[in-house]
């Protein structure tokens, strides 16, 4: 069992800072119009990839120095500037000068995520369902992957341009090592694994729904777990929506709660407004 610290939470928010930087870099180059800018704050990362984006956040913040009024109001100004509101990953392990920073910038709670974690050292646990086939993805299946995962995250043969968009820069990402799952020779679901050091963040996971209920879910996070063990990371970790089906999923495998986070969010004022 691992006990998470101050010193291994600061490892891995920055290991998913790190993913966020690698998209947004990704998004810049294949998507210019976007405006992607990134920006560091107290060892944390201001990142926007664009209008909508769900990667619009601050992640990492709190961990290198104590956090202060001006920090909060450089975010605010950078956020403003694209007109969008400024939302923070607020891990509980940050320095406490962040918790009381945002209360008196009178920010509040828009949700929370569960950071959950595997150590790769039990990887002889795992068991791969029968008839699914996990492989790594080579280039030149860069659109079939985009496809595929798209396909399943919108439970329909023909996603939107949208969807292809914003999963567009997960495949091209550089530290992006992307899997298919193949049933009876077919894409039946894909996955994507990013590293940072010794850590990597599992996600952007979907199923086709004609293969839906077959184990291809725990066939990719089995399957990327042990191309993890074999790149030499000690650690993986996936980040979930609280009581989600994907946590369900990943607590049977083993994984367990190492923290919740909170996204904590702060309209942007009226400029209208006397």
């Amino acid at each position: 069992m691992i006990f998470v610290d101050r010193h291994l939470a600061r490892q891995m928010e920055l290991c998913h800072a790190w993913r966020c930087i690698h998209y947004a870099r990704a998004q810049a180059r294949l998507h210019p119009e976007c405006g992607v800018r990134i920006e560091t704050t107290c060892g944390g990362q201001a990142i926007f990839t664009g209008m909508d984006s769900p990667l619009n956040r601050v992640v990492g913040m709190g961990f290198d120095r104590p956090v202060n009024i001006d920090d909060l109001e450089c975010l605010e100004a950078f956020y403003a500037n694209k007109n969008i509101v400024p939302r923070i990953d607020l891990c509980p392990l940050a320095d406490e000068s962040l918790f009381e920073t945002l209360r008196q910038k009178n920010y509040s709670v828009e949700s929370f995520q569960n950071v959950l974690i595997y150590p790769l050292s039990e990887i002889h646990t795992l068991q791969m369902p029968q008839g699914i086939d996990v492989r790594q993805s080579n280039q030149e299946e860069a659109n079939l992957w985009i496809l595929t995962t798209a396909q399943g995250f919108e439970s329909n043969e023909v996603p939107t341009q949208e969807s292809l968009n914003i999963l567009s820069p997960n495949f091209y990402a550089e530290n992006a090592a992307c899997f298919f799952a193949w049933v009876d020779g077919n894409p039946a679901g894909g996955a994507g694994m990013y590293s940072h050091e010794d850590i990597v963040e599992l996600g952007g996971a979907s199923t086709r729904m004609a293969y839906r209920r077959r184990g291809v879910q725990t066939a990719l996070i089995n399957g990327r777990i042990k191309a993890a063990h074999e790149n030499g990371n000690r650690l993986a970790m996936v980040l979930t929506e609280p009581a989600s089906y994907s946590q369900r999923n990943l607590e049977k495998i083993g994984f367990r709660l190492a923290y919740t986070k909170v996204i904590m969010t702060k309209p942007l004022l009226n400029k209208e407004s006397p």
